[in-house]
């Protein structure tokens, strides 16, 4: 985690005028709004100045002199200024919020479509929590910079200079008055800021690890509830929780102290204004009315510069997670292969880029020509590997743990590029391929199901509506679910998140159906029947017989019980592939499958010898 408080921590300036840029370009389609928004400002800060002057006419014309009816005059107008005022305030707050909802939705789409396109390697390098940060956290903080940043630090300057303009009209000696406490207020403000902004940095980062802390131990509290380490890790984020609420107890401290000052050098202001003001009166140098509406403008005057600091923490927030966010968007697909990185598009697969081929039917003819791999260089996971799989072929893969078998699977579909070979599909290379109608043509049945919340159906066809319920049924029927599933069993039934309501079989079957139900032209199944009783294996090897048929497949397996009956056996060791041939070929070679294969069955033999001793 110390990787990850240092990258957080690195993040973020004050201002970055580059980042804010391109901050604003997401505003060009709403430039209406803006305009709207902006217009509505300028005209409630100009409502703002004439009610100030309505005040002191009223005092000064008619006040003094008594006359009633010029006074119900003025406060008829001061009425309907408010008003207006009151309509001017309401469209620019509303449009103000709309523009900066529709551009965080618009950026929150782009940050979750970069997701969607990555890598396999950006995943393993970056924490899911920190992720779900970028989609939710840092987007949401953007939304006080559109809504209520940007816009209204606009307004706040304009009203400032249309402040001092006023104050200096009416008098300047008063106005002398008033700027002589502008030093300390400065000093007050720049301590305020770096104090804040050292707080909120920090704050930023813990934040940020109680999301990577959360998402963590819930992805696996049944490891935290099997050990009973429920206590252990309550008092771990209890850690991170007080640390959180220190942190923003502290942030809390310093704006109770920062509003309350400045204040109080606004009421000292207010009251040199009051001696010299009627110092000024008494010599006949001013008017009641005009020191009144002096007071005024006065209050006003401090009331933006407040404002001003407040938007400076809102400035600093959403430098930070503008940073993080650019950061992502503007992270590079890693393609590692000879061939030229190809364009993925944004599109369907049945959508390619005119720069790829789209592969939306296949011979399913797999070639492996030197074929080197590695996650992280030089320690190669796989080395000079070569195999031919013809169409329709049954290639199973084995070995030991840790020998290649799923990397190889990973770079069938372009999870991960090579360092060095060549893939064929249909004697053409795979980079040459559109990415994602490569992969709607190939099927996997993983070790590790992923359930989503919803009902069966989804779950067999994830939201492809054009896969119809009843190629639903029949690829769940195919693979035996409906028969695991027994009287449950309904295309509608609904399944909490990660299929806490199905057993690891079930979930395995699911799996088979939903690959089936993409009707692929390339079958890949990673240990897919690793966690599957004996009985339930039974079932779906009598429909992966039927379902193999005709398509090229590739199974991985640790039990080679379900790759007997294999066309080929590619036996992988150390990252090379040292053995090929029929399970009977293999075991007369007297090698590394005949090993593999006596440690799976001697341990049943010498027990079967033993009970036979017993009889």
């Amino acid at each position: 985690m110390s990787e990850f408080h240092l990258q957080e921590e690195a993040l973020g300036k004050a201002y970055d005028s580059k980042q804010m840029r391109r901050l604003l370009k997401y505003l060009r389609p709403y430039k209406s709004l803006v305009v709207i928004s902006a217009s509505a400002l300028f005209f409630g800060s100009g409502t703002q100045i004439a009610l100030i002057a309505l005040v002191q006419i009223a005092l000064d014309d008619y006040v003094m002199v008594g006359d009633l009816g010029g006074l119900t005059m003025i406060a008829g107008i001061y009425l309907a200024i408010t008003i207006a005022r009151f309509g001017a305030e309401y469209l620019q707050f509303y449009t103000t919020a709309k523009m900066g909802q529709e551009t965080l939705h618009d950026i929150r789409m782009e940050v979750f479509a970069k997701l969607q396109r990555m890598d396999s390697k950006y995943f393993d390098k970056n924490p899911v929590g920190r992720l779900v940060t970028r989609v939710t956290n840092d987007v949401n903080t953007l939304n006080e910079l559109f809504s209520s940043g940007v816009i209204n630090v606009i307004g706040d300057i304009i009203m400032l200079v249309a402040f001092v303009s006023m104050m200096l009209y009416y008098d300047w000696l008063l106005s002398l008055a008033v700027f002589a406490v502008l030093p300390f207020l400065v000093v007050t403000t720049l301590i305020f800021r770096n104090k804040v902004r050292t707080v909120f940095r920090d704050l930023r980062v813990t934040i940020a690890q109680i999301n990577a802390f959360v998402n963590e131990h819930l992805s696996g509290i049944a490891v935290v509830k099997l050990f009973a380490r429920e206590k252990a890790i309550k008092e771990k984020f209890d850690t991170l929780n007080r640390r959180a609420m220190d942190q923003n107890l502290k942030q809390v401290f310093y704006y109770a102290v920062f509003f309350p000052v400045v204040e109080l050098i606004g009421a000292v202001s207010l009251a040199a204004l009051i001696v010299v003001g009627g110092m000024q009166i008494t010599a006949g140098l001013l008017t009641f009315g005009e020191l009144t509406a002096f007071i005024l403008l006065v209050e006003r005057f401090f009331r933006p510069i407040r404002d001003l600091s407040e938007k400076y923490n809102i400035m600093q927030a959403s430098m930070a997670s503008s940073e993080r966010i650019f950061q992502l968007l503007d992270a590079k697909l890693d393609r590692a292969g000879l061939t030229p990185t190809v364009t993925i598009p944004r599109s369907a697969a049945s959508s390619a880029s005119p720069s790829t081929t789209p592969a939306l039917s296949l011979k399913g003819e797999v070639e492996f020509k030197n074929v080197s791999f590695a996650y992280n260089e030089p320690e190669y996971v796989l080395k000079n590997i070569s195999f031919k799989a013809n169409p329709g072929e049954n290639i199973a893969i084995v070995g030991a743990t840790g020998a290649g078998k799923t990397s190889l699977i990973s770079l069938l579909f372009r999870f991960y590029d090579f360092q060095s070979g060549q893939i064929l599909i249909d004697n053409r290379d795979i980079r040459e391929y559109d990415i994602f109608s490569l992969r709607s043509r190939i099927a996997l049945a993983p070790q590790d199901v992923q359930i989503f919340s919803g009902n069966l159906a989804y779950n067999i066809r994830l939201g492809d509506n054009s896969i119809s319920d009843e190629q639903v049924l029949a690829a769940a029927k195919d693979v035996g679910l409906d028969q695991a599933l027994g009287d449950d069993f309904d295309l509608g039934m609904e399944i909490q998140e990660r299929g806490a309501t199905l057993s690891t079989g079930q979930k395995q079957l699911l799996s088979f159906a939903r690959a089936l139900a993409f009707d692929p032209d390339i079958l890949t199944l990673d240990e897919a029947t690793s966690s599957v009783d004996t009985a339930t294996e039974r079932l779906i090897q009598n429909a992966l017989e039927r379902i193999m048929k005709g398509r090229t497949s590739f199974v991985v397996a640790h039990r080679l019980s379900t790759i007997e009956k294999a066309d080929r056996i590619l036996v992988f060791h150390q990252g090379e592939l040292r053995e090929t041939g029929t399970h009977e070929e293999l075991l007369a070679i007297g090698g590394v499958y005949q090993k593999l294969y006596r440690l799976q069955y001697q341990p049943r033999n010498i027990e079967r010898s033993a009970r036979s001793a017993v009889v």
